[in-house]
C-alpha cells in the first residue's frame, strides 16, 4: 500500500494525486465519493490507473494516505 499525497491544483482547481516512491503525479480524473459526509473511495487517474481510498470525511487538503491499487495490487 504506497502512501499518496492529494492537493489542490492551483490553477485549475483540480485534485492532483502523488506517489513519491515512484515520482508520479497524475490528475484524478474521478473519485467515488466526494460529498459533504464522505470522500474517497475508487480513484481513477488521468494516466487510466485506479487507485482505492479508504472513505473518511472530506479532508482539508494537501494530505498523505495510503492508497491501494485497484485489483489488489500494492
Amino acid at each position: 500500500m504506497p502512501e499518496v499525497m492529494i492537493s489542490r491544483s492551483k490553477s485549475d482547481d483540480r485534485l492532483i494525486f502523488y506517489v513519491p516512491k515512484k515520482d508520479l503525479e497524475e490528475i484524478v480524473e474521478s473519485l467515488e465519493f466526494d460529498t459533504p459526509d464522505k470522500w474517497g473511495g475508487k480513484v481513477v487517474l488521468g494516466d487510466g490507473q485506479e487507485f482505492y481510498l479508504e472513505p473518511i470525511a472530506p479532508p482539508k487538503l494537501p494530505i498523505t494516505l495510503r492508497a491501494k491499487r485497484a485489483g489488489g495490487g500494492d
